[in-house]
């Protein structure tokens, strides 16, 4: 067997691999963004003027709590996996305000960087809407594939 052949196999068993583990990916980028949104959650919870400081300007001392509270469960809900879609569907209006009507403000490659942080937080959470949780998840163990689909 020649050395190409021999390249060609090695490679076409890598993509094997990585078809057949595909959903961890999706599950590490699930974790981690639920992680990243629940420690947001108790910055916010010890720090509540960090959220003024976010959007200067705007009273926002009616909604702190809950975006405090939102961002520590859903986080949590989504590092979890457990409710996914639904963990996912509540951190929506949030990034969606926190995108279009605070960070939209600073504009593109500003030196805080938060609109385009918070458009791929936005982004990712609109995909855990669609495609929910991987297999390394508590919705997973508790459904199976089959009903996760639905």
């Amino acid at each position: 067997m020649s050395e190409s052949t021999q390249r060609l196999n090695k490679y076409q068993q890598l993509i094997r691999w990585q078809v057949s583990h595909n959903s961890w990916g999706w599950d590490v980028v699930r974790i981690f963004l639920g992680l990243a949104l629940a420690v947001r959650g108790v910055v916010f919870l010890l720090n509540p003027e960090t959220i003024a400081e976010l959007a200067p300007g705007r009273d926002l001392s009616q909604v702190s709590s809950l975006v405090a509270y939102t961002h520590l469960i859903g986080g949590l809900l989504l590092a979890l996996g457990f409710m996914t879609r639904i963990a996912a569907l509540i951190q929506l209006p949030i990034m969606a305000n926190a995108s279009f009507f605070v960070a939209l403000e600073w504009g593109l490659a500003s030196s805080n960087q938060s609109l385009e942080l918070s458009l791929m937080v936005l982004f990712l959470l609109s995909l855990m809407l669609i495609f929910g949780a991987g297999k390394l998840s508590v919705d997973y163990r508790l459904f199976g594939a089959d009903r996760l689909a639905t």
